[in-house]
């Protein structure tokens, strides 16, 4: 489907990436933010609730998540605090940086201290940005593999020929012939692979489009 805003970020782009942690600490009471990427409503949950049990003795696990290929799907929790203090706040920092497939859980120990309504607002919309800020975020875009075979002689010209594509090599592999292994964003797919066929059919070198 088309977004409005094409660009979408997250943590990573699998569960099995790590799970994004940032602490703070404000009069007393301890935040802790755990970001995870999740692609379906079901893995929000279950990381949502992975943490939960996690953390049981934990004063509030307030949560929120973004899932769908254009961030169409958001829900949130204040679990136990104040309504609108935590869960909103969570979420809006989510969106505020565009963000889809993520999880996010805020885990605070109260510290025998109250922040009020808008010292909670703040606190936990700055968990998630102290997480968010940890490392820069990943691109969402959808992708299509291939494995390249081809001659030393004609790496250089075969990369220099797709340098102006969406494309990211993750390895490379030096034998008897350099295999790369391509990722190339959908946006430039039939492009990429016009250049494939026209070399495949000069014998210049060897494709195969990898399953998604």
């Amino acid at each position: 489907m088309d977004c409005e805003k094409p660009v979408f970020y997250s943590v990573g782009r699998s569960e099995s990436d790590p799970v994004r942690r940032a602490e703070i600490k404000i009069k007393r009471s301890v935040f802790v933010c755990r970001l995870s990427y999740v692609d379906t409503i079901d893995g929000a949950k279950q990381f949502i609730s992975k943490i939960t049990k996690e953390y049981k003795t934990a004063t509030h696990n307030c949560w929120a998540y973004v899932v769908g290929d254009c961030g169409q799907i958001s829900h949130c929790s204040d679990a136990g605090e104040p309504p609108g203090t935590a869960g909103k706040p969570m979420l809006n920092a989510l969106l505020s940086h565009n963000m889809s497939c993520v999880s996010a859980v805020v885990t605070r120990y109260f510290g025998g201290v109250k922040l009020g309504v808008r010292g909670l607002i703040d606190a936990y919309a700055l968990a998630v940005g102290e997480a968010i800020a940890q490392a820069p975020l990943v691109r969402l875009v959808k992708t299509q593999s291939f494995q390249i075979c081809l001659d030393y002689s004609l790496n250089d010209s075969f990369l220099n020929r797709i340098s102006a594509l969406k494309t990211t090599i993750p390895g490379t592999d030096y034998k008897e012939k350099v295999t790369h292994e391509l990722v190339v964003e959908l946006s430039d797919l039939s492009a990429l692979e016009s250049i494939l066929i026209q070399y495949q059919r000069q014998g210049l070198l060897d494709y195969i489009k990898i399953p998604a």
